[in-house]
């Protein structure tokens, strides 16, 4: 082989792999994404203590706005369908009752910080209530007990 055409090789091997390890190490944006809560009720600036969605005619459409929620911006750190890989808490493992509840709206009202390092955003802050409640009503249908 000529030594234009290894170069030739070499350069062709760097672009292509430069190309697949962006595309396999890409997250996407890790700024919040939008969340179209059409069709759900409305549930003002106060949040609720527990999922306002869980026991009414709203929870349908919560976990259908809510699965696409979580894969648009929670996916990434907690796991395709809910599953974590370990890098963030299994969230399927979230009781849905108030103890759950309670700890889902202090980490997306508070996010996660440790050391300095922000671990999750403070997600209220960019996402509604209805979003997040929604996010919360999808992850009850993933539930898997300890």
């Amino acid at each position: 082989m000529s030594k234009l055409n290894k170069i030739t090789g070499l350069m062709a091997a760097a672009a292509m792999a430069t190309a697949v390890s962006g595309t396999v190490l890409a997250h996407g944006d890790v700024t919040p994404q939008a969340v179209d809560t059409e069709g759900l009720t409305p549930l003002g600036e106060e949040w609720a203590d527990t999922n306002p969605y869980r026991d009414s005619d709203d929870f349908d459409r919560a976990v259908e706005i809510g699965a696409s929620a979580y894969n648009q911006n929670c996916a990434r750190c907690h796991g395709l369908d809910g599953i974590s890989g370990g890098i963030a808490p299994d969230l399927r493992y979230l009781t849905a009752d108030y103890d759950g509840d309670e700890w889902f709206k202090y980490r997306v009202i508070n996010g996660a910080v440790r050391d300095g390092a922000v671990y999750m955003p403070k997600m209220a802050e960019t996402l509604s209530q209805e979003a997040l409640w929604s996010i919360r009503s999808w992850l009850e249908t993933k539930y898997v007990e300890e």
